[in-house]
């Protein structure tokens, strides 16, 4: 499978000032696709084709004198920000036709040197390499000094050289990744796991253990109202503002370095123990809109869980995910029964069936591990809810005589019908 590298770029002040005029180019070269699409759109004619559009933008606006400076940066750069422009108007129409996964996506906007992210793309042919020193060599940019944490388990495809809003430099590279080396990096192990996530823990596992929420964000909101309320009173297009603009980026960006680092260990750990994970599939942006908003974010649910579902696609381990409707705060992990749902600050209560003290959070992911299949009895069995006719007197079979037909076209868990999937509230974590 292929991955990203991700490391810290450390480039001299001839450098900086080669990246600026290189992502300049690429952002000239994008604008000026995206407005001959307009024109051609405005004029009811077809859409230039990529041959063309490389001709007119990239090899005959070098002859031109407006457009001279682009003889400075490599052309590979302003070719792939050609195909960018190009992706970013596929997924626009199949967003349209609902081809396309995920959110709905806008159509392509044009970008502001004012930005305060830019990239810039170099493919193999573009020539750039790694030095034997250990730098990244670029064309028409020089050898640019890395920071690397580790080394790249394959040769690269591609770099992909960053300018975060904080001012610094990231060096991106696409690597193709050694199934083998991957599956004896991680034997195979028998331990399996459910996992709920949660607000006043990050996680708690079927086993028992609990990992605390470090919320990353509420521990620096104080040094981040502070330096946020220091950018609101410069001057606008001042030198100091955009040095009180920095501040506020860098603060945070080391935010979001420490939730990542707590994410990437966690989910590690979670990979390399156990064979099987299972979760419920949160509705993030859901809960995004609550009064719980801001802690929700803090957390970072989403990716967590990206990260848990690449490195068990690469691993060969198994994730699996649950509906966010099913109860798994509200069913007894011993014996089964619902006993309905329950205000957020009840954190621990007693089955009214077999007298059992449950923990709220440790019993939803005992449940969560049941309901993904994960779950096995004493004879090495899985134990999942099967499925049962649904009485007559219960809720929903009114109207249907008994019989055979009426218990097959009316099936639904053990539990009573409540337990099938549906709830008249969205339940989307276990508070």
């Amino acid at each position: 499978m292929q991955l990203r590298y991700s490391f810290r770029l450390y480039p001299n002040t001839p450098q900086r000032a080669s990246l600026a005029r290189t992502f300049g180019c690429a952002r000239v070269v994008f604008n000026d696709a995206l407005r001959a699409r307009e024109d051609a759109r405005k004029a009811g004619e077809a859409f230039p084709a990529a041959g063309e559009l490389s001709r007119k933008l990239i090899t005959e606006a070098k002859r031109r004198e407006e457009r001279s400076w682009l003889r400075e940066v490599s052309a590979v750069v302003l070719q792939q920000s050609l195909r960018d422009a190009e992706l970013a108007y596929r997924n626009f129409f199949a967003s349209l036709k609902g081809s396309r996964k995920g959110p709905k996506v806008g159509s392509p906007r044009f970008k502001s040197r004012k930005n305060s992210r830019q990239s810039i793309r170099f493919t193999a042919n573009a020539r750039w390499s790694i030095t034997g020193g250990g730098r990244l060599s670029l064309p028409k940019i020089g050898a640019v000094k890395v920071k690397w944490s580790r080394s790249l388990p394959a040769k690269p495809s591609s770099v992909t050289v960053v300018k975060d809003s904080a001012g610094r430099y990231f060096a991106s590279f696409v690597v193709d990744t050694d199934p083998a080396a991957d599956a004896a990096r991680m034997p195979d192990t028998d331990h399996t796991i459910g996992i709920d996530l949660g607000l006043a823990h990050f996680a708690v596992l079927s086993d028992g253990t609990k990992i605390d929420s470090s919320r990353f964000l509420r521990r620096a909101e104080k040094k981040l109202k502070k330096a946020q309320r220091e950018l609101s009173h410069k001057q606008k297009g001042s030198k100091n503002r955009e040095k009180a603009r920095l501040r506020v980026a860098r603060a945070h960006a080391k935010v979001t370095n420490a939730r990542h680092e707590f994410h990437h260990q966690l989910s590690t750990q979670l990979i390399r123990d156990n064979q099987a994970i299972g979760m419920e599939d949160l509705a993030v942006s859901a809960l995004a809109r609550t009064p719980l908003a801001k802690s929700v974010h803090d957390a970072g649910w989403s990716t967590f869980v990206t990260m848990l579902e690449y490195k068990a696609a690469r691993y060969g381990r198994t994730l699996v995910k649950i509906g966010r409707f099913e109860p798994t705060s509200q069913t007894c992990s011993a014996c089964g029964i619902k006993d309905g749902p329950k205000p957020l600050n009840v954190r621990e209560w007693t089955c009214t069936a077999c007298g059992t003290l449950h923990d709220r959070d440790h019993n939803a992911a005992i449940n969560i591990k049941t309901a993904a299949g994960l779950a096995a009895s004493a004879c090495g069995a899985p134990v999942r809810p099967g499925l049962v006719p649904a009485q007559r007197e219960e809720t929903g079979s009114h109207g249907f005589p008994p019989g055979p037909c009426a218990a097959t076209r009316h099936r639904v868990r053990a539990g009573g019908p409540e337990s099938s999937g549906f709830s008249p509230r969205s339940k989307s974590i276990h508070p």
